[in-house]
């Protein structure tokens, strides 16, 4: 039985290091005595909402703590688990701030930070959390972002479809120097008006039909050298980046998508610069999902990301 709430799952005898799974290891973030990695749930399917898409991602937490709970423990790195920041009276802004805080206080405890979503909203909460825990510092900050979309929309109100324009408009104001790097973009999932965004701030983006086997070496060459300058990441992975036979339980359901084949090689090149700090994964929404099928995908490169940043460090 785990010591925190959320957190079950099957116990293989005999009860040893080799034999333990996420569920016997995680222990709440209060209790942290030394770095290690961390999660943070986002409940929030309040930016979907306004950006017309289908709800139910604020059940991503609960269902990817789920799915975390049997994969096993790899490494002796410390796991905790700082809980759930919700959103379930409308007011997004109020809940990013509550969460940059509580990020904000996991990247000053030197933790690797993971946040749970949630929507695509998690995105500019994480940034603010990042920026707090900067303070007066001004390194050079990369976002890497697997998606089909772009989310640089303009909007009057901030939503899922606007998280890194904001993220962008934010550290011009603060003077921190920060590239935007998307894989995955979908040709028919963005308007001509988001190319021409993205072209205008100088996005790197790479389209999903550009991210075959055969063209793999040569992104994931691409990528290291786009990261080869920065000081530190911030990784994020929308889940309806990939295929829909791999995550059909999304926000939007992709008609093409990125397969793991593929994401997997680029998370591991991203995790092995050492500069990896923080990542969270959104969209996943569990009452569309079939047999958990993308919780487990979502659940999965969330274990592997997390042992590589440890590896690398």
């Amino acid at each position: 039985m785990s010591l925190v709430d959320g957190w079950s799952g099957r116990v293989d005898l005999p009860i040893e290091a080799s034999t333990l799974r996420w569920h016997q290891w995680v222990r709440a973030a209060e209790g942290a005595t030394a770095p290690g990695v961390a999660v943070l749930g986002f409940a929030c399917d309040e930016g979907v909402r306004r950006n017309h898409g289908r709800a139910g991602a604020a059940e991503g937490p609960a269902a990817l703590r789920r799915m975390l709970s049997n994969l096993p423990v790899l490494n002796a790195a410390p796991l905790f688990d700082a809980g759930t920041i919700t959103c379930a009276d409308g007011e997004l802004e109020a809940a990013q701030t509550r969460y940059a805080d509580a990020m904000a206080a996991l990247l000053d405890a030197g933790h690797f930070a993971v946040g749970l979503g949630g929507g695509h909203e998690i995105a500019f909460a994480s940034y603010q959390g990042l920026a707090k825990h900067l303070g007066a510092r001004r390194p050079r900050v990369a976002i890497v972002n697997i998606d089909a979309h772009f989310d640089l929309r303009k909007q009057d109100q901030a939503s899922s479809g606007t998280p890194f324009l904001q993220a962008i408009e934010h550290a011009r104001a603060l003077g921190l120097p920060l590239d935007y790097l998307v894989y995955g973009i979908s040709a028919a999932a963005n308007t001509r008006v988001l190319f021409d965004t993205a072209n205008q701030l100088d996005v790197h983006y790479v389209r999903d039909d550009q991210l075959g086997l055969l063209e793999l070496p040569q992104r994931i060459t691409q990528l290291r050298e786009k990261l080869a300058d920065v000081d530190l990441i911030y990784l994020t992975i929308d889940i309806d980046g990939l295929p829909h036979a791999m995550a059909p339980g999304v926000s939007a359901p992709a008609a093409r998508g990125v397969p793991m084949e593929v994401v997997e090689p680029l998370l591991d090149a991203i995790a092995a610069t050492g500069k990896l700090k923080l990542m969270d994964v959104a969209e996943l929404s569990p009452p569309l999902d079939r047999d958990n099928v993308t919780a487990r995908v979502a659940a999965r490169l969330i274990h592997r990301v997390a042992d590589a940043v440890v590896r690398a460090s």
